[in-house]
């Protein structure tokens, strides 16, 4: 395990590998920040932003696309200390005050998969919403809808079963869809995971090369790994007690970047907000940049 020294995140989010640049990009929401890891020397910097921005993956030609407050953005990253931001859609209703979007993840034909939540989570409001973007059909019209805390968005292997999870602690569910890799259209929504009967909240998710779903246990200080049938067959523990999301990457995509949360415990003081590199010994799956 390997603690990325220099970066302490409020609300540490949404790691993506891109091959294309060599390297790792996450997110602090709060700050409004996009980190950047160069994969050959672990330099890194960042950028700020206007908006909070929740969920990045690479674009296919460079740059970014993100989940922001008020839609969906290309990002550019260049030599200035703040990003380029070019607003591509947002949904047809807006998002309303005190909504953003959350997580978010291409699938493995490029399509943009992003979802919305009430940022006030002790309100409990299920107004969160999930959308697919591609260049050619625009923003859709949401395909799930009544969410807490819309996050775990992943899709299997051969990109034929997408997850999803809400990770609101009065929800603590992930679920499994049939997916049109044609079409983009999920269908026969089904429980994958009840993580009532498991440690922590379901947050961001990642998918390795055996087909399993690697789940972030948010206030469970660990991550959990769940066969295609749903078993929970492995628990790597974490020092933080708010691990956030995970991704793989690296030359061999055999390293997991995990990003954490502040949880502001005095037991949580050193690890919260850490993001950490670890190598679980087994690979993940080459993510498919926006629009390729």
């Amino acid at each position: 395990m390997e603690r990325i020294s220099g970066v302490s995140c409020t609300v540490g989010e949404s790691p993506t590998w891109s091959a294309a640049d060599n390297a790792w990009f996450w997110v602090d929401i709060p700050a409004r920040r996009v980190w950047r890891m160069d994969g050959a020397s672990g330099a890194t910097r960042y950028w700020d932003n206007a908006e909070m921005v929740a969920c990045v993956a690479a674009k296919s030609g460079g740059g970014l696309i993100a989940g922001m407050e008020t839609g969906l953005f290309s990002l550019t990253l260049d030599a200035e200390p703040s990003a380029s931001a070019f607003k591509l859609a947002a949904p047809a209703s807006g998002l309303g005050d005190g909504m953003r979007f959350n997580d978010g993840r291409c699938d493995r034909q490029g399509r943009f998969w992003a979802g919305t939540m009430f940022m006030d989570m002790s309100a409990a409001r299920a107004v969160g919403q999930l959308y697919r973007y591609d260049a050619q059909r625009g923003i859709s019209a949401p395909f799930v809808s009544e969410l807490l805390t819309q996050n775990g968005t992943a899709f299997s292997p051969d990109g034929r079963t997408m997850y999803l999870s809400d990770s609101h602690p009065q929800r603590r569910m992930v679920w499994a869809f049939d997916y049109d890799i044609a079409d983009g259209v999920p269908s026969n929504r089904r429980v994958f995971a009840d993580m009532s009967s498991h440690t922590g909240r379901p947050d961001g998710a990642a998918v390795d090369a055996d087909g399993c779903y690697w789940i972030c246990a948010n206030d469970g200080g660990c991550l959990l790994r769940f066969t295609p049938d749903g078993k929970l067959d492995r628990r790597l523990d974490v020092p933080m007690l708010k691990p956030s999301m995970c991704a793989f990457g690296g030359k061999d995509l055999d390293t997991l970047l995990v990003t954490s949360i502040v949880s502001g415990k005095p037991e949580d003081a050193e690890w919260g907000g850490a993001v950490l590199l670890l190598r679980p010994g087994v690979q993940g799956v080459a993510e498919t940049p926006f629009g390729a």
